[in-house]
């Protein structure tokens, strides 16, 4: 048990450290929630709903942090297939999920850097007033709800490596997802009939604790929530990742790009 915690922190630092170094995804993680924190502000404002302006700013920084786990960990298990190492990952003594499960977190933390520049860029921009409802508690509420993004991305990324191009399935799961996790807008303005799948996401749940540390309300019951919800996810991701491994080497796909 105790060389778990190891490998996941050095898989982190590892794979944050090889992200970090990628143009693509710098200038990803620098334009791109700034772009959505823009748009988001200026619709929030146009509403005439002041009051919801960092709450706009901090979705936007979720949705920032959600684009960077989704194709990063498509883009991850997509570059150890074009570099040759997939083949060596799958047969490595470690099982393939404790393997995947740092790319999908470092993926995560990655994306924070979203949520700092989203609300800085709304304060010094826009004037958005940091009036956070319980602020200790949004300093927790949003790494709760990174981990739940990463434990979403970890169940993809089981898939991913199934797939011979990951984007082709990261590509159309962006938006519905951040859409029904009601990271920017609230689900009760979506049709009734998504509210299942918006309950059975951990994103929809860390989103509700983020959001509630912003503006009010229950923190720490949406944080259960996503937690649990989490590590069920992570459980599934297991299960599929031994069903999807087997396919492959059967298949013999793991070395097609």
């Amino acid at each position: 048990m105790t060389r778990l915690p190891r490998l996941v922190l050095v898989g982190v630092r590892t794979h944050v450290s090889s992200m970090s170094r990628s143009p693509i995804e710098i200038t990803f993680a620098l334009l791109v929630p700034l772009v959505h924190a823009t748009l988001a502000v200026h619709l929030f404002r146009a509403a005439d709903d002041p009051d919801r302006l960092l709450t706009a700013s901090v979705g936007a920084g979720l949705m920032g942090i959600w684009g960077s786990v989704l194709f990063g960990s498509g883009g991850a298990v997509q570059n150890q297939r074009l570099l040759g190492t997939l083949e060596t990952l799958v047969v490595a003594p470690t099982p393939l999920a404790l393997v995947l499960l740092p790319i999908t977190l470092a993926t995560a933390v990655i994306g924070t850097y979203a949520m700092g520049a989203t609300v800085l860029w709304g304060v010094l921009l826009f004037d958005v007033p940091l009036d956070f409802a319980h602020p200790l508690l949004f300093l927790v509420a949003v790494p709760v709800c990174v981990l739940a993004l990463g434990m979403t991305g970890l169940l993809l990324a089981a898939t991913f490596v199934l797939l011979r191009n990951a984007n082709a399935l990261a590509n159309p799961l962006d938006t519905p997802v951040w859409l029904l996790s009601g990271l920017l807008v609230p689900v009760t303005v979506l049709p009734v009939w998504t509210r299942p799948i918006s309950w059975a996401l951990p994103t929809t749940w860390g989103a509700r604790a983020v959001h509630a540390a912003t503006s009010g309300g229950d923190v720490v019951a949406p944080m259960l929530t996503a937690v649990a919800l989490g590590s069920g996810y992570a459980l599934a991701a297991v299960l599929v990742l031994g069903r999807v491994e087997r396919r492959a080497r059967a298949a013999a796909t793991l070395a097609l790009a």
